[in-house]
This record gives C-alpha cells, structure tokens and sequence, in this order.
C-alpha cells in the first residue's frame, strides 16, 4: 500500500513541505496540532498590523519545515543521526507549541495557572499514551534529556528552529523588513562539535543579523505600544472577571476556566485530565465569544466594547520609571471623563483607575549568556562563542538588556 503523502505551499519560504511520515502526518491531523490553527500567533498584534493573523499551526508547520532542513544538512556533513532520531526530533518541534492557550502569551497564567511550556509537556504525553509509546525520544529530546544534546538545541536554544521560523514568519506578515533573517544560510552552515550545535565560520554574518533582528522585531512588533495596550485590557478584563466571579454563559468554553471556583495549576490538571482535555479544546474564537457579552459589569462592559471597537487605551514609553505624581495626573483626568460619563458613574473612580490607569516595565535582551551560547566553529576546528568572534556584536552589546517603562491611561472611556 503507498504511504500516504502531504505536499504543504508555505508562502513565508517560497517553496513546498513534503511529509510522507507515518507518524509526522498523524501528528498534524491530532486535535491537539489542528487546536492552532485557530489561535493567532501574535495575540493582538493585528490591531496595529492587519496582516498579521497568521496561526501558530502555520508557525508549527513551519518550525517543522526548517527543522527536515536542518537534519539533512546536518547528516550531509557525517553528523550520525538515525532515521528515529530524525523523527522524534520532527515530532518535537512539530508540538513544541501546542501548550498555548487563546491569546497566546497574553493570558498565560491567566485562565490557569500553569506555563504554556509545562502544558505541552502534559499533551505530549497524552499523546504518547495514546500511540503507544511513539514520542518517547521525542518528549526526552523535547525536555533535554536525550543522550544527543543539539537536538534539544534544534528545538530550544538561541539558534533553534522556532526562533528561525517565527521571526521569518512575523516579518513576513507584519511587513516589517527589519526582521528578515538570512534562514537559508543559517541552517546550511549549522554544524555539530562536541555534541554541540554550532555555525560554521562562513555563517557568522548572518547569524549577526539573527540577532539584530530578533531585537528590532521585539521593539517594533511583539512590544509595540499599541500592542503593550490592547494586551493590557485584555488581561485585565478577564483578571476583572475572575475578582468578580462573573458566569460568563459559556461555560463549555473559556468559561468554564473563568468561572472555576478553585485556582486550576500543574497538579490539578495532573489528578484531573478531563481539565487538560477542556483547556487543549480552547481557541481565540472562545475568547472573543466572551467579548462579546454583554455584562451587568459597567467596567467588563466598558473594556470589551473598547476592544471590540479598538478604542485602546494610550501607552506612553519612558526610561525612566513614572512618577506617583504622573500617575495621579492621569487618574484625577480619568475621573473628570467619568464624571460625563453616564455608563460609568457610580463606579469607585478607584476601582476604575485600577484597570484603566497604571504603569510597568518592558525588557528586552537579545542574547543570554547563560542559556546554551551560540558557538561559531573556525576553519583550525575550534569552537569559540560568538561574542568573542564577532567584529559586529561584542559581549557589551549582546548582554545589554533595553528596559521602558510605561505608563498606561485612557484617551477617553
């Protein structure tokens, strides 16, 4: 009987994905993987560039199509990888993403308290259970604890496939130029020294531009101010929700989570599958169903209209920390808007101020020396961290965390 086989067009590399892996094609047709496709890979990010509704299934594809990349170049060069190896760390990248829930990063520890990177640990075993034990080498490799550390490093590190692809993939449909990187490249000049991925020499330029451009994307996209503010209202919305013990009517959905009366962590969801199984059944068209009820609530009904309509509230940055004083200013304005306002008089103007009116901090480091160093190999066959290669990026740079403060506030309500 032929194998079944999978041509997939991916516009971001210009080019087609073949699958024709038994177990690569069960995965993509899994509940779980296809959940993606219905959950936006840049949260709110759309608000401010239209384009940019691409998936996190697109994104998976795509972490999956640089990484046969890589494993062929790799095995070209004599690195000893088995074809089981292979596939497990296919597998690996393909699901490295499935722990999400709606809003991607937004709500994270929000609708439960447990990161996205330890429910995907969970899901993958669900899955394994259920195919009897196929994803073994794929979860080892997945949590580092494969005999055969690059390929972990393939699928986390500085240098791994998922940075390669959502950096690609969110330049490509924000239309932000500043974040392309030379992938092709990248990916033809990995190689392997002491069971260390590492660049070839030749690579070192555009492994430079890399990094350059993982900085500037975090500054013009995933931290745009505009960004920073519908993410803000979108937390406290449903954190306003939770304090209120509102029954949103959706109970089924992302209700259930909102409505619960208990915190809902690691060990509930560990004693309690049939939790994991409602959260891996969620997507962003459960957070917007519950935007768009209406509620008894003048300031859930407030903040979701707002939304809705993209009335968001106005994000100043600054390096230097705000003031108590600046923070007063605009909560004494924000009362004097309330006060001509019918929908939110007799609302605590503190109780308002609270979810309209505050101030945080943004950082953004584009390199950390303390997780797994990117490791230019030379021509003499030693291997030397990047920092001490390049002529462009010196160790001061690299180590320099950027910090904004920012202090949030309505332009009106």
């Amino acid at each position: 009987m032929t194998p079944k086989h999978k041509i997939i067009n991916d516009p971001v590399y210009d080019g087609f994905l073949n699958i024709d892996d038994p177990l690569i094609l069960q995965l993509i047709d899994h509940p779980y993987l296809q959940r993606l496709r219905r959950i936006k890979q840049l949260g709110m990010a759309d608000l401010v560039y239209p384009g940019a509704v691409h998936s996190r299934f697109s994104h998976s594809l795509g972490a999956l199509n640089l990484m046969c990349r890589a494993l062929d170049v790799l095995r070209s060069k004599g690195i000893e990888i088995s074809d089981d190896e292979c596939r497990a760390a296919k597998a690996a990248i393909l699901l490295h993403d499935i722990g999400h829930g709606p809003g991607s990063h937004t709500l994270e520890n929000i609708i439960v308290h447990v990161p996205h990177e330890t429910v995907t640990q969970l899901l993958m075993q669900h899955i394994n259970r259920q195919l009897g034990g196929q994803l073994d080498t794929a979860i080892a490799i997945f949590n580092n604890q494969y005999h055969k550390h690059f390929l972990h490093q393939l699928v986390s590190s500085q240098l791994d496939m998922d940075r390669l692809d959502y950096l690609s993939r969110d330049s490509y449909f924000t239309g932000v130029r500043e974040g392309i990187v030379g992938t092709d490249r990248i990916i033809y000049m990995l190689n392997v020294k002491d069971d260390e991925l590492v660049v070839d020499e030749k690579g070192i330029y555009s492994v430079e531009q890399f990094l350059i451009s993982r900085r500037l994307m975090y500054w013009q996209v995933y931290m745009h101010k505009t960004v920073v503010a519908a993410e803000i209202m979108l937390r406290n919305f449903f954190q306003r929700a939770i304090q209120l013990g509102h029954a949103f009517t959706t109970h089924s959905g992302l209700g259930f989570f909102i409505n619960a009366e208990t915190t809902i962590d690691q060990r509930a969801m560990q004693a309690d599958e049939s939790l994991l199984h409602r959260f891996a059944q969620l997507d962003d068209n459960d957070l917007y169903q519950c935007l768009k009820e209406s509620h008894d609530d003048p300031i859930l009904d407030l903040i979701r209209q707002a939304l809705l309509g993209r009335r968001l509230l106005s994000v100043t940055f600054s390096d230097q920390p705000f003031t108590q004083s600046q923070v007063e200013q605009q909560r004494n304005r924000l009362a004097t808007i309330q006060g001509s306002r019918d929908a939110t008089r007799g609302i605590d103007p503190q109780t308002l101020a609270h979810y309209l009116v505050g101030t945080g901090e943004l950082r953004n480091r584009s390199y950390d020396f303390n997780d797994h160093e990117i490791k230019v190999l030379r021509k003499d066959g030693t291997c030397l961290p990047i920092a001490q290669v390049s002529d462009q990026l010196d160790r001061h740079f690299l180590q320099k965390t950027v910090t904004k403060h920012y202090l949030f506030f309505p332009k009106t309500i």
